[in-house]
């Protein structure tokens, strides 16, 4: 396949060819792919590639994506030169979702679906909306802002630019609130959830229904210790999720649109 004009549009920056596989990361609500700036370039089998959404970072003048459906169908053409080997999606919290409705229409439209979707943090499409930002003033959301920043390693964020984030905070928590599923739909995939001990937004009880969504026998779940934000310096734990799950299913990209089953 031909690269597209842009290839660092989504990607902070174009894949290699050596990796015989591809983890696509998809970035928390209100910020952008620097979130990922502390993990590896490599975990298992699988070059780290960051995703970069519209409205933020380097992509600051783009308007925002809308909604998840839209994402998934601009984010699909984008990323598609890329999936001519095992791919996978992992997303934390507000960036779980994107990469699952991604995933599902990959495999609506017969397009390569990935091998893995590892979901962090976030509560099953049909459970939702879920989670306590949905429901926080703007100076509560400033305040998480102030401490995604610290979270993330850097200064403290100046007042302008903690209302630019609020911008493409509001537009993805809307997009969120928008979305659920009437009920479970299954993908031709591993289905990997990831809970934390000390997380207090999402508990691990919370995260139940994800396995309608696997494929028979690809369902995974791993109780991980740390807290809500414990993702940002990918520890060893989840490292050694991720990888023990891509090694495990070393399959080609696919193109299985006829196994997607919706349960009632």
């Amino acid at each position: 396949m031909a690269e597209p004009k842009r290839p660092r549009k989504w990607l902070l920056r174009s894949p290699g060819t050596e990796a015989p596989a591809r983890l696509f990361l998809l970035p928390y609500s209100g910020v952008g792919a620097s979130m990922y700036n502390r993990w590896p370039e490599r975990i298992g089998p699988a070059e780290v590639c960051r995703i970069q959404l519209p409205g933020r970072e380097n992509r600051v003048r783009e308007e925002h994506y809308g909604t998840y459906p839209q994402l998934a169908g601009q984010l699909a053409e984008a990323l598609l030169p890329y999936l001519d080997r095992p791919f996978g999606f992992f997303g934390h919290c507000g960036g779980a979702l994107p990469g699952f409705a991604t995933a599902l229409l990959l495999a609506e439209r017969g397009l390569p679906t990935p091998s893995w979707l590892f979901v962090s943090s976030q509560v099953a499409p049909h459970l939702g909306p879920y989670g306590r930002f949905l429901s926080l003033s703007d100076d509560q959301l400033r305040d998480e802002l102030r401490q995604m920043a610290r979270e993330m390693g850097g200064d403290e964020p100046q007042p302008d630019m903690i209302e630019l984030g609020m911008r493409v905070l509001r537009a993805d928590l809307a997009a969120n609130r928008a979305y659920r599923l009437p009920a479970p739909v299954q993908l031709p995939c591993t289905v990997h959830t990831l809970s934390w001990t000390d997380d207090h937004e999402i508990r691990p009880e919370q995260m139940t229904g994800w396995d309608a969504y696997a494929a028979p026998g690809r369902f995974r779940t791993s109780l991980l210790p740390g807290g809500h934000f414990a993702f940002l310096q990918a520890p060893e734990a989840l490292r050694t999720a991720l990888a023990g799950t891509m090694t495990e299913q070393p399959e080609a990209a696919s193109n299985p649109a006829a196994g997607i089953e919706e349960h009632a």
